[in-house]
């Protein structure tokens, strides 16, 4: 396994998102206060599931130490799954965006 081998893909995803909406999509999506209350709502769940699946005393989930920073907060969270779940919500809510105004400009 290449060092870093979640926390690579976790930050590259992160870059591609936030690309494809500047430079691709342009719904507007970051601007707007209700995707950060959204991400913060997220956030919110993600903390104590996420927490107690990778708590370092009783882990669920297991990470190879080499494949992670071992950056962990709060609790034990590894910081590459925050980068991660950002992606993967604002990746969807970007693309429900889009096709809302490809269905308005259709109509």
């Amino acid at each position: 396994m290449m060092p870093w081998g979640y926390t690579v893909p976790a930050v590259a995803a992160v870059l591609v998102v936030v690309a494809a909406e500047l430079l691709v999509l342009r719904t507007g999506l970051l601007r707007r206060p209700a995707y950060w209350v959204t991400m913060a709502i997220v956030t919110a769940f993600q903390v104590p599931v996420d927490g107690w699946l990778t708590k370092l005393s009783a882990p669920i989930v297991r990470y190879a130490p080499e494949g992670i920073t071992g950056w962990r907060f709060p609790w034990d969270i590894p910081v590459e799954d925050f980068l991660f779940g950002y992606a993967m919500v604002t990746a969807v809510l970007l693309l429900w965006e889009r096709g809302a105004q490809s269905r308005k400009d259709s109509a």
